[in-house]
């Protein structure tokens, strides 16, 4: 079962940060999982929402404001916003990387640096899934490039979920954890899709979910998996 670090290892460092990416590294997950939007010069930033307003020490909408401006701004006084280029050296193929797409403008760029991780640094595109709510931004990736695993996310509807991962021939579905049951996690393997819960923090919780056989666990605390 992989053990999947939720915008890092966000229960003990800042989310989407590089410290925290670092300490997920260091608590040997398999695979990080992280966030993307677009700054207004297009460049990929790694962050959870649409705003900087929750997590920075600014205010407004991420693609509102280029590189440069973004990177003036500080998480927790001390870190900044990192790029998804930056992330990735850092990870530098110690484990996968699981991009969630926040946008649909996001699709085609993050499929252009992957293709250039691959081709220039020696990557393989299975040490990449790219996940996404917005299914639309999902068929783009399969669209520009089929060998990039795609992940479908659900919060609400598991059922319409793994109607289009097979559709998409998505690599996994990723539910909300409370959606899951040992049940549909065996129907959905049947099918060849491995299935990812998120974000699964509290101890029993893990210890449920990992009787369902799932092929792994997105928490906050990779530490307990």
């Amino acid at each position: 079962m992989l053990k999947i670090g939720h915008r890092g290892a966000r229960g003990h460092k800042p989310e989407n940060t590089l410290v925290g990416f670092q300490k997920a590294i260091d608590l040997h997950v398999d695979r990080i999982e992280l966030d993307v939007h677009l700054s207004s010069d297009n460049e990929i930033m790694v962050i959870h929402d649409e705003t900087i307003d929750r997590t920075t020490d600014g205010k407004g909408f991420v693609n509102h404001y280029s590189l440069p401006q973004l990177k003036r701004f500080r998480i927790e006084k001390e870190h900044h916003i990192p790029t998804l280029s930056e992330v990735l050296n850092l990870v530098d193929q110690k484990c996968d990387i699981n991009i969630e797409l926040k946008s649909y403008e996001t699709a085609d760029k993050v499929v252009d640096l992957i293709e250039q991780y691959v081709s220039e640094k020696k990557w393989n595109y299975n040490q990449f899934l790219v996940s996404s709510f917005d299914w639309n931004a999902l068929r783009q990736v399969t669209f520009s490039n089929s060998k990039i695993p795609i992940g479908v996310l659900t919060e609400t509807n598991l059922d319409l979920a793994f109607a289009f991962a097979k559709f998409v021939k998505a690599k996994s579905i990723h539910p909300y954890f409370h959606l899951v049951t040992e049940e549909n996690t065996a129907r959905m393997q049947e099918q060849g899709f491995q299935v990812f819960p998120w974000t699964v923090n509290e101890i029993e919780d893990i210890k449920k979910i990992k009787t369902y056989n799932v092929n792994g666990i997105i928490s906050d605390f990779p530490d307990r998996l």
